[in-house]
């Protein structure tokens, strides 16, 4: 009950929620779509310091002529030079050593203004700087310090005058009045104006006193301002977040003693957030609600006259896992004119991009928020922290913003930089972690005709979007032309498999069935191949621990039926990385299923991997061996999916476990098993001829984006047509995208091959 008083007392719960006119939902389809992605450009490639370093990429900022831009990497304490002139081809151009970590930066003619905190971790003694570097020769000018943690810049249109926040940033460690990085902490953070009209030898800071003005409404912990990101609008005035104390503060600069400019703030107010996901189970299940919370807005924008926008990542208390426009007119101060519910939620669920380990937290986290006219059409962009993605919306009318696209980015989008100049945005991904392949990147998109996200999408169902994501295996329907089967591996639980419409431009899936199970352990559903019979086969990939690979049979509920353990000298030789894939050849007289395992079986002294072939009527297994291509150095190479292509060819899915810059095997392989006969277990494995039907990788390249890692579902759909999916690992160490090929007709695709169950 204390922490509640202290939020009812501090002006969070206490403040009024606000009725927000509804959100409007958001369509899947890219038929208006706007932006393209042109590019995307790791970073770790300009830092100098080679690929398994870390480098990042924050905030970014670009020159008059919009043909270089400049990011922060404060891990490395530089900032990063990029060459865009050619917007599908980044060029770097280096970095420059600002030491401490630098936080923000501004442009200001041919002069780069950087922020550079030099606090190191000391929370009671916060330091910092502002750089002024000669953007022709890199040269610094002048280093002016700021007394503090500085945390975001912004200039006036005409560069005369600098709005700087200096956070100084809570310690989360130091429990105040029982709340753990509670607030007030020592010292407060301000706000900090610089007049730029003059020499810089004569650039001097003036700190504007934000506690005042907090605590006239009440804010909590109003003695200690936590400033987050400044901007200002058309007329001069500044609007800025205290993300920590819910509130928006609004500064009518004195231009003749900047010291003494008015300040005033508003409560950014709470909302409960309806049909959302609040418990990480390893299900998506969009229905629950947030509860009661304070917004804590972060990045904040001018989006009209009167009108400012928030997005609500929310941090000690809150987060409303949206974002919100606000009136600052005389008499209407703090009112909530939209705010966007949860529709960022169900967006990011529609598309693949709902990170359910983040259900408990803040969801979809957004951060960053900005806005630019581009051919005379206003727009925001809201960028989801954890999602992996900007969603664009229309602001000709402010107070009712139109969905428009959504964007797909790398991991930690932060920095969004519109150019509108040169029809271009630019996205700054900051989380990099090099073990793992997740690399922080400069995202750039074009209003220029390019490629369009989505490729796969989902459509309500009694008014909730069907959750999917990690699909890990296809299969067509024996008796619908357009529709397809996939599954969801072991990230979700219980497993599913979704029904996909090929006929709608991208492609949709319609209907999710729960797989269900006596088996004490959860299932990994790495392939699917639809029976004439009604139901599937599908192979569930063992841990090494408690769950065993297994082939199973469903019925056209879902339950499993039927188990089938592989042999046991197999068995002891997989663990993980064993089924992958399935496949029937539905020849005359009986059953048949194929199954693929990733990788050879240890110990196997031939060194390939192997399909097993299962006879249904006679409950045996035979083996063909298959050959995996050279491997990569620092990589390793899969089997990920099998399809029969006709009664004597199997088409089989081949990659390393790359992903992005790093990826060079993603392919298919036709298998001609005309002339080799499966042999028992144990036998000297026949190898089976493969040739190269499809090499995946320039399709998956031509998405301008961080190339997917897992293609793990391909098969023949009953239109004749070949289709693939990637796995997006559920959106955790991977940037989450996914990608659906339409590779042509089959017999383009697989010549000289007929349809499966018989030859041409």
């Amino acid at each position: 009950m204390a922490l509640a008083a202290a939020l009812v007392g501090g002006g969070l719960i206490g403040a009024p929620a606000a009725t927000a006119k509804p959100a409007p939902a958001p369509a899947p389809g890219a038929a208006d779509a706007v932006f393209s992605r042109a590019a995307t450009y790791p970073v770790f490639q300009n830092s100098g310091l080679g690929p398994d370093a870390e480098a990042v990429a924050e905030i970014s900022a670009a020159t008059p002529d919009g043909r270089t831009v400049v990011y922060t990497d404060a891990a490395n304490g530089l900032v990063g030079f990029l060459d865009i002139t050619d917007p599908s081809a980044p060029v770097g151009r280096g970095v420059l050593d600002v030491g401490g970590e630098p936080t923000s930066v501004a442009i200001r003619g041919g002069q780069l203004l950087v922020l550079v905190d030099d606090s190191d971790g000391e929370f009671d003694a916060p330091s910092g700087r502002l750089v002024v570097v000669d953007l022709a020769t890199r040269a610094v000018q002048r280093t002016i310090a700021l007394g503090g943690q500085p945390d975001s810049v912004t200039l006036t249109r005409d560069g005369s005058l600098a709005a700087i926040v200096i956070e100084n940033q809570r310690d989360e460690e130091v429990t105040v009045d029982g709340v753990e990085g509670g607030l007030p902490q020592t010292p407060p953070g301000t706000l900090v104006l610089v007049d730029l009209t003059g020499p810089v030898a004569q650039w001097a800071p003036a700190v504007v006193d934000l506690v005042p003005a907090l605590t006239a409404i009440g804010a909590y912990g109003a003695t200690d301002p936590e400033p987050e990101y400044v901007a200002f609008g058309p007329d001069g005035r500044l609007a800025l977040t205290l993300q920590e104390n819910n509130a928006v503060a609004l500064v009518d600069v004195d231009r003749s003693a900047l010291a003494a400019s008015r300040v005033t703030a508003f409560s950014a107010g709470t909302s409960t957030v309806q049909g959302v996901d609040v418990v990480e189970d390893g299900t998506i299940d969009p229905t629950g609600s947030t509860g009661e919370l304070p917004r804590e807005p972060d990045s904040i924008a001018w989006v009209g006259e009167g009108l400012v926008a928030t997005a609500n990542e929310g941090d000690l208390f809150g987060g409303t896992r949206g974002w919100t426009v606000f009136s600052t007119e005389p008499g209407s101060v703090g009112d909530v004119v939209y705010d966007s519910g949860n529709s960022l939620e169900q967006l990011a669920v529609e598309l693949g991009l709902y990170p359910e380990s983040r259900s408990e937290n803040k969801g979809v986290e957004p951060e960053g928020l900005t806005f630019g006219t581009y051919d005379g059409v206003p727009y925001a962009f809201v960028g989801s922290e954890r999602g992996n993605f900007v969603a664009v919306y229309d602001m000709t009318d402010p107070t009712e913003p139109a969905y428009v696209q959504t964007l797909p980015t790398t991991n930690g989008p932060e920095g969004l930089l519109p150019i509108p100049s040169r029809g271009l945005f630019v996205v700054s991904s900051e989380t990099d972690v090099p073990e793992d392949d997740v690399r922080a990147t400069v995202g750039v998109y074009s209003t220029a005709p390019g490629p369009v996200f989505p490729t796969i999408a989902s459509v309500e169902q009694d008014g909730t979007p069907i959750a999917w994501g990690a699909l890990s295996g296809l299969s067509a329907d024996p008796k619908a032309p357009g529709l397809l089967y996939a599954v969801s591996d072991s990230y979700y639980s219980p497993a599913e498999i979704q029904t996909i419409d090929t006929t709608t431009t991208p492609a949709t899936v319609v209907d999710a069935l729960e797989v269900t199970d006596t088996a004490p352990y959860d299932l990994d559903l790495e392939g699917i191949a639809a029976r004439r019979a009604g139901g599937w086969w599908v192979v569930s990939e063992g841990d090494g621990e408690e769950r065993p690979n297994e082939l199973l049979r469903l019925d056209r509920s879902g339950a499993v039926v039927e188990r089938v353990a592989l042999p046991a000298e197999i068995a002891a030789g997989v663990a993980a990385n064993g089924l992958e894939g399935v496949a029937i050849d539905a020849g005359p007289g009986r059953e048949t299923v194929w199954v693929a395992l990733q990788v050879p079986v240890t110990g196997d002294p031939s060194g390939v991997t192997r399909f097993g072939r299962y006879d249904t009527v006679k409950g045996t297994w035979t083996w063909v061996g298959y050959r995996l291509e050279p491997t990569p150095a620092g990589a390793r190479e899969f089997v990920s999916e099998l399809v029969a292509v006709d009664a004597d060819t199997l088409a089989v899915v081949e990659r390393d476990n790359r992903p992005g810059v790093f990826a060079e095997v993603k392919r298919v392989y036709t298998v001609e098993l005309a002339g080799v006969t499966p042999v028992p277990t144990g036998a000297p494995l026949p190898i089976a001829p493969k040739t190269l039907a499809v090499d995946l990788l320039p399709l998956l390249q031509a998405g301008n984006g961080w190339v997917q890692e897992k293609v793990e579902g391909l098969t023949v759909g009953g239109d004749g047509r070949v289709y693939a999916v990637t796995d997006n690992d559920g959106v955790e160490d991977a940037t989450g995208e996914t990608v659906f090929l339409r590779l042509g007709a089959a017999r383009d695709v697989f010549p000289g091959t007929g349809k499966p169950g018989g030859k041409r």
